[in-house]
């Protein structure tokens, strides 16, 4: 029954919890920072974010082969004040020291009204969305950006890539509707999500990437080479073409540079590939604000009005009855109780992988289908 590349098996939260874990633990990093790496990792799974959870095993451990990724180490703080803070991620990956400054900004905010926290040299952090819902589940509003290593984006009217996907999360907590949780990249697709189509097999929409002259690539494996192996062609900015305002894309990926790169000191990547030397960190930044509403205003007011402002938007007549309106979030909320029946979906040519990488690494293979319901 794995004969095709489009096949999956459906696999329980905890067995893919439990399969990070065990290989990041392989690799040396500490147990208590490979909790919380698995933890974040499976929920972006559970929430239908498949680009970025799991299937990351195969990038990062191509990164540790290469020197770039110090998999043991700790985050430090480097400078502090009473609502702002700066930490280094040691060249780490991003996942514990992001987990860390997002409490830390939360813990700023509920004592101060606001709290920002930068971080400089870090690695790739998974779903900027899973750190956005860790401030909502803690009573904040939280936004976070991130620059990246990768050059990928190409901007409107060139060529050649220069930017990252540099995603934006946004989240926001309401008294009784799910919370409002907006997670993007600021190319039209992201990078991982091409990954996908290419374990599935299947050809990418027109307007996720293209080559060299503008012209538009369907080809999943081909999207694949010009994104990460050739020099020009990559994705567009969110909007495809200048036509449909891909500027705004492009402008929103610059914000996201500046303020998760810029502002800790991280490198840009399009002039760090000019002297990078083997061994080189990726010196990826992040930037994590939060928001106390009670600082605002009174006391749980702005959670209950928020409730107002998704209500009315599901009132929305639908153009489609079968598909009624919903706000950033729902779907993966609705995805995630899916998944937690289910189980997560690991497509065969992913398997494969992992299993290599479990044998690569001497730890036991643990994921198997979960049982029908």
């Amino acid at each position: 029954m794995k004969g095709g590349s489009s096949q999956i098996i459906n696999v329980p939260a905890q067995q893919v919890r439990q399969q990070i874990r065990l290989v990041l633990m392989a690799w040396g990093m500490p147990e208590d920072l490979a909790v919380t790496t698995s933890d974040l990792m499976a929920e972006t799974d559970l929430l239908g974010i498949d680009s970025h959870g799991i299937s990351m095993l195969p990038a990062y451990e191509a990164k540790l082969r290469a020197g770039t990724l110090q998999i043991g180490a700790r985050p430090r703080v480097v400078r502090e004040a009473t609502s702002t803070a700066l930490l280094d991620g040691m060249a780490g990956l991003g996942y514990p020291v992001a987990a860390q400054a997002m409490n830390l900004a939360v813990d700023k905010a509920l004592e101060h009204g606001v709290g920002a926290v930068s971080v400089r040299n870090s690695h790739h952090f998974g779903a900027a969305g899973v750190y956005a819902r860790m401030a909502v589940r803690r009573g904040t509003v939280g936004l976070v950006t991130s620059s990246a290593t990768t050059l990928i984006m190409v901007p409107t009217h060139g060529a050649f890539p220069m930017l990252g996907t540099n995603p934006i999360a946004f989240a926001a907590p309401a008294a009784q509707n799910e919370p409002f949780v907006l997670d993007m990249a600021t190319t039209t697709v992201a990078a991982n999500k091409v990954k996908v189509y290419d374990f599935h097999g299947k050809p990418l929409p027109e307007g996720w990437a293209v080559d060299g002259q503008g012209g538009n690539v369907t080809d999943s494996a081909e999207a694949m080479r010009y994104i990460f192996d050739r020099r020009e062609g990559g994705l567009t900015p969110l909007g495809g073409t200048a036509a449909m305002s891909s500027h705004k894309g492009y402008g929103l990926a610059m914000m996201a540079q500046i303020l998760g790169g810029t502002l800790s000191g991280s490198a840009l990547a399009a002039r760090q590939a000019a002297v990078r030397r083997p061994g080189d960190p990726d010196d990826i930044g992040h930037f994590f604000l939060a928001l106390n509403p009670d600082a605002f205003r009174d006391s749980g007011s702005f959670e209950d009005e928020l409730d107002e402002v998704i209500d009315t938007l599901h009132e929305t007549p639908p153009a489609d009855p079968a598909k009624p309106v919903q706000v950033a979030g729902e779907p993966e909320a609705v995805e995630r109780e899916r998944r937690l029946r289910e189980g997560i979906p690991i497509p065969f040519a992913l398997e494969e992988r992992l299993r290599a990488i479990c044998e690569r690494s001497g730890v036991d293979y643990v994921l198997s289908a979960a049982s029908a319901a």
